[in-house]
């Protein structure tokens, strides 16, 4: 139990590295033509961006499918890429971006943190130029704006 705990967390954290990483390198680089939608103001729920997360879900399910029967650490990966979605899925999406109107201003100091890293990324609005690339993890210097801003 504890070794398949340590795989859930650790793929949940290597989640981050992973999607920091796609979304610096392949969703602003050469996949930017689906990204963009989400970098453009709109007012429909869905966007073409939406369909990259596609490609997790794939893998997840793929994790699920072939460790399931005995469930080895494939079906713990799959745990821990799902529940990674889950976060990103409640703190990207309901919760920056409000696509469904559940959650008021946050006055929690991380999660204003959050709030302007994201909109600070969201400033640029071609695929050059942006920053702060990850959901969960925030460079301190968005610590110290969130503190002042109290």
């Amino acid at each position: 139990m504890l070794t398949n705990t340590a795989i859930v967390l650790g793929t949940f954290v290597t989640m981050e590295l992973v999607a920091w990483a796609v979304h610096k390198y392949v969703l602003h680089g050469f996949l930017w033509s689906i990204h963009e939608s989400h970098h453009k103001p709109h007012n429909h729920v869905f966007e073409l961006n939406d369909l990259s997360f596609c490609f997790y879900g794939v893998i997840a399910a793929l994790c699920f499918i072939y460790g399931s029967e005995t469930f080895d650490y494939r079906f713990w990966i799959g745990v821990g890429i799902s529940l990674y979605g889950a976060a990103y899925f409640l703190v990207h999406d309901l919760l920056i971006h409000r696509r469904v109107k559940i959650f008021r201003k946050a006055s929690n100091t991380y999660l204003r943190a959050l709030d302007i890293a994201h909109k600070v990324h969201h400033k640029t609005k071609g695929k050059d130029g942006s920053e702060s690339f990850g959901m969960l993890w925030v460079h301190p210097k968005f610590f110290h704006i969130a503190r002042r801003k109290r």
